[in-house]
């Protein structure tokens, strides 16, 4: 090996490597369990005027895991839970840990019910947790319970109830939660996170981002975006109070210490107006440099990335204005991080590649799809042991001070409002469409969507209907244009490049009219 070699390798495990940490708890709810017995008065969350003591919330949780206990409820099921930010949420979702089995949180308002059907199948769901005032949106599906939880929570809650000790207690590889996330099918795909994942992103800094007893965590996000886990768990594992926001996001973000947010919803509250904000991270979509700056200036800002299946995040930099850059920073303690050519060799810093990641947050894989999983997931060559490292499909580069940057994705899974889509997904709906030949979709901005969709005839609002229809909200396109044929490239595949020209000429036209 050539003394350039040798740098280049000693550069490559030194940024690549995050740093060495031990973590406290193997399963997330065992730390909110300690926190309700060492301090039940104290106000886990508030909502909309109402709130819930440590104690209370662990108490109900308690009634309501033994509930799903005998439903045949245990470790390696899952459990959808199917409602709205609020208090009953908590419960729920705490129940389900306690229980032994992961939760699988979806929208009940913004999921369409054929979203909702395919998650209790493919969960394989024995019971199905909701607010009563949501259970109508719920599909009803044969031998599949439907639990209230609110209706639960009501019925009085005994000072002397026994604890709640399950007959499998959960462990660290068991899952805590699954995330479905737009697929290639058309079908959304659920990651299987598990507890130990998640207690290393929380219980090591910078992923705890300070978070105590007595500090206040908003709770802005939709409840299906892995980093409303990073919200709620964050807040509940460490004695926080969490702000549960109504409609009104900025006012959340006002009572609170610590914000977790994507960059598109930070751009719309003035810091100056957040006296209150002492830490920020933001993911999900690429930040703005401007944005960093302007909060970086108030508070503590992390700008950070990671993709679901890496758990929520596994980069943060904490940004100042003075920065000569704005990156994703570093991997987070027990993370790696790889920038590797197309033989998944590493590559000299400064060359761009595709990045992989590696460590204690590479999640399970996803539920019931053993060949996606192998696909994405693969052997660890540079951790070994078994581990294995997951394809990111993100383009990035060391900086010579050992930074990421990244610098796009490398086929056309998008970031929109914060959540991923796979632009194939949607134009596969519409392919699925009596008389549809082909079908393609664009990303316009950071909130926008276009397809077209070929031949002639078809019925423009219907096609976009269908997406509403099939998948979530963020998914469906502001447009469905309809050609005669979509243009071509010399190789005979879809010409993009013109299929943009041709919509932002559209655009174009609408704002002169």
């Amino acid at each position: 090996m050539s003394h350039g070699e040798a740098g280049q390798e000693e550069l490559f495990r030194r940024f690549g490597w995050g740093s060495a940490a031990e973590v406290p708890y193997d399963c997330v709810h065992h730390a909110v369990e300690v926190q309700a017995a060492g301090r039940p008065m104290a106000v886990a969350a508030e909502f909309l005027g109402e709130s819930i003591t440590y104690g209370e919330l662990d108490r109900q949780a308690d009634r309501l895991a033994s509930v799903l206990e005998a439903t045949g409820v245990g470790p390696g099921d899952c459990v959808p839970l199917f409602t709205r930010r609020g208090i009953p949420l908590l419960v729920g979702l705490l129940a389900v840990l306690k229980a032994g089995a992961a939760y699988v949180p979806q929208d009940a308002l913004a999921a369409p019910a054929e979203q909702l059907r395919h998650i209790v199948a493919a969960t394989r769901a024995r019971v199905v947790l909701t607010a009563g005032e949501h259970a109508h949106l719920i599909p009803a599906v044969e031998g599949v319970a439907l639990i209230a939880v609110d209706a639960v929570m009501a019925e009085p809650l005994s000072e002397q109830q026994a604890r709640f000790v399950p007959a499998r207690p959960a462990r660290g590889d068991d899952g805590c939660y699954v995330l479905f996330t737009s697929g290639t099918t058309g079908s959304p795909n659920g990651v299987v996170v598990t507890h130990r994942n998640v207690c290393n992103l929380l219980f090591n800094e910078p992923g705890g981002l300070g978070i105590g007893p007595g500090q206040r965590v908003a709770q802005i996000l939709n409840i299906a975006f892995d980093m409303a886990a990073w919200e709620i768990l964050g807040a509940l594992s460490h004695g926080a109070t969490l702000i549960i926001r109504g409609k009104d996001i900025a006012e959340a973000v006002r009572r609170a210490d610590v914000v977790i947010s994507t960059p598109t919803i930070l751009s719309g509250i003035d810091p100056a107006s957040c006296h209150r904000v002492k830490v920020v991270a933001v993911a999900g979509e690429p930040c703005p440099r401007q944005l960093a700056d302007r909060w970086a200036a108030h508070c503590t800002f992390y700008n950070s990335c990671g993709p679901t299946e890496t758990t929520i995040v596994n980069t943060m930099q904490r940004h100042t204005p003075s920065a000569g850059r704005l990156t994703i920073g570093r991997p987070t303690p027990n993370n790696t991080v790889y920038i590797l050519d197309e033989q998944r060799r590493p590559l000299p810093v400064g060359e761009v590649g595709e990045m992989w990641a590696g460590g204690e947050g590479i999640s399970a894989g996803y539920l019931g799809d053993p060949v996606l999983t192998a696909e994405r997931y693969v052997a660890d060559p540079f951790l070994g042991g078994g581990r294995l490292m997951f394809r990111t499909r993100d383009l990035g580069r060391w900086t010579a001070d050992g930074e990421l940057e990244i610098l796009g994705r490398t086929d056309d899974q998008v970031k929109v409002r914060g959540f991923r889509v796979e632009l194939n997904a949607v134009s596969a709906v519409l392919e699925g469409l009596p008389g549809c030949v082909r079908a393609a979709t664009l990303k316009l901005d950071e909130r926008t969507l276009v397809s077209f969709a070929s031949p002639a005839g078809l019925d423009s609002a219907a096609a976009r209907q269908a997406v509403a229809d099939a998948l979530p909200y963020y998914c469906v396109p502001e447009t469905v244009h309809i050609l005669p044929e979509l243009p071509r490239t010399s190789r005979g595949k879809i010409d993009k490049e013109a299929l943009r020209r041709l919509a932002e000429r559209h655009g174009a036209q609408e704002t002169v009219r």
